[in-house]
């Protein structure tokens, strides 16, 4: 790292500044905003744009915004996005085809620059799931490209978790409260007597210059102490766990569990959970032409394993049943990830459970597996 600033205090101002600079540096900020009843990403121009003042209040299918007295600006838990929305797009034109005069086709690649975005308020736990993201998709023998340059571009500012919601579970999960590296800057907002500033730390080279370029004051001891309170208290708040065993064990010994029955009785198989999930990465292929068969385009968009098309075979669909959809969803996620992965898909930010419209709780789910395993419930292997 170079010699410029590594550590040091800001305060409001400052934050209103890093927008600037990111900005001048030639970046897309994109970070949280209270807009149409929610907090949301979008992109920043100014720091009054960020929500200073808003909290939100969390349970299974609820979400709600409501103020706050302190004026803190990340005092709130993860909204509907995630910044998978940036990174691996809902929607993208892989290539495009014309027909010539002479009947032959053209065909290119979208190969348009990415945006060189930088990531204002990411939360421990989706600073873990870009990196379980950086593992699917940019990892291996089979990477997108599209993805690792987006990723190559991006500057991220992580926000460690003072205030964990309801449904918050990242310490089962080992993604939070506290950021472990990974990011260019860090920052730990602290609203008491002393004013309304933020312990920033730089993790890179760029991070240290950005940091430098801020009107900012050198690093408080007392500050960093009072941040690292304020993030071991939120640790102890979380709003859920899951059980304390190994996951991945209990998903396979419980593939009969007549759990799965409950839960198939509840759930719409809307596939509400996978897009809201920080780490779902399914995709499927849409080709589309003009009316006069001229012109196609090929496009990529998410797609959900809830989905009844998403395992369609000749003789049907692999998972027929909502009861098998919901199973291999979870099992993956928390299970059979390890396998191809090496880590978990589930990084405890709860919005499964938030944007679930019948609001089924993984971690409910999870609990209920272990009690009937605890309990003598039929094991074995399925494909039902």
């Amino acid at each position: 790292m170079t010699g410029e600033a590594t550590t040091a205090v800001i305060g409001v101002e400052g934050m209103a500044a890093l927008i600037r600079v990111l900005a001048a540096r030639g970046r897309t900020v994109i970070g949280p905003t209270a807009r149409d009843g929610a907090i949301v990403l979008d992109e920043l121009t100014d720091g009054d744009e960020l929500p200073y003042g808003w909290g939100v209040e969390l349970e299974a299918g609820h979400y709600r915004v409501r103020p706050r007295a302190d004026g803190a600006a990340f005092a709130h838990s993860a909204g509907p996005q995630s910044w998978k929305t940036y990174l691996h797009p809902q929607r993208e034109r892989q290539w495009s085809a014309a027909r010539g005069p002479d009947g032959a086709w053209a065909v290119t690649e979208d190969d348009t620059p990415p945006p060189s975005y930088a990531f204002l308020g990411v939360r421990p736990c989706d600073l873990r799931a870009i990196a379980v993201q950086d593992r699917v998709l940019a990892g291996g023998p089979h990477s997108d490209s599209r993805y690792r340059a987006r990723r190559a571009r991006a500057f991220l500012v992580a926000v460690e978790c003072t205030e964990p919601g309801a449904t918050c579970f990242c310490t089962s999960m080992g993604a939070g409260p506290a950021v472990d590296g990974g990011y260019d800057l860090a920052l730990t907002e602290v609203v008491d007597g002393g004013g309304h500033r933020f312990w920033a730390r730089a993790g890179s080279d760029e991070g240290a210059a950005v940091l430098a370029e801020l009107p900012h004051l050198p690093a408080d001891e007392s500050l960093a102490a009072a941040a690292g309170e304020k993030v071991a208290a939120a640790a102890d708040r979380m709003g859920r766990s899951m059980p304390e065993v190994d996951l991945r064990t209990l998903m396979r010994e419980t593939l009969h569990a007549d759990r799965w029955n409950d839960v198939a009785a509840r759930c719409l198989t809307c596939g509400n959970c996978t897009m809201a999930c920080p780490t779902c990465f399914c995709t499927s292929a849409e080709d589309v032409t003009d009316l006069t068969g001229d012109h196609a385009e090929r496009w990529r968009r998410w797609e959900s394993c809830f989905d009844l098309e998403f395992s369609h075979l000749p003789g049907g669909p692999v998972r027929a049943s909502g009861r098998s959809r919901y199973r291999q969803w979870a099992t993956h996620k928390l299970g059979t990830w390890f396998d191809q992965f090496d880590s978990s898909g589930c990084v405890g930010c709860g919005r499964c459970i938030v944007w679930c419209p019948v609001g089924i709780d993984i971690t409910e789910e999870a609990h209920a597996l272990n009690a009937e395993r605890a309990a003598g419930g039929p094991p074995g292997e399925s494909t039902a």
